[in-house]
């Protein structure tokens, strides 16, 4: 069994508040469930408005497989117009 843990650094620009910074959050989320169905949750700067840090995890029979898809995530939220990755770490276990 595979384990494959991504950690993604965000800043929000755009958030003026905890309530625009979860909406923004919850889209994002959404969407990398939605397209990779992997697990994701807000892991840290839970109080500021405009930073997060999530962290995605896979499990997999295949290292490759999970860092293709951990690196899909990370290519998906660089896209997000409205957060900025400021820092992310992979790690295959």
């Amino acid at each position: 069994m595979i384990i494959g843990v991504c950690t993604i650094d965000l800043y929000l620009a755009e958030s003026g508040s905890l309530k625009s910074k979860r909406q923004i959050l919850r889209a994002i989320k959404d969407r990398i469930q939605s397209d990779f169905n992997v697990s994701v949750s807000e892991i840290d700067h839970h109080d500021l408005w405009q930073r997060a840090t999530l962290g995605v995890a896979i499990v997999s029979t295949d290292v490759r497989f999970a860092n293709r898809v951990l690196n899909k995530v990370v290519d998906l939220v660089g896209k997000e117009p409205r957060a900025e990755i400021l820092q992310w770490a992979l790690e295959i276990r």
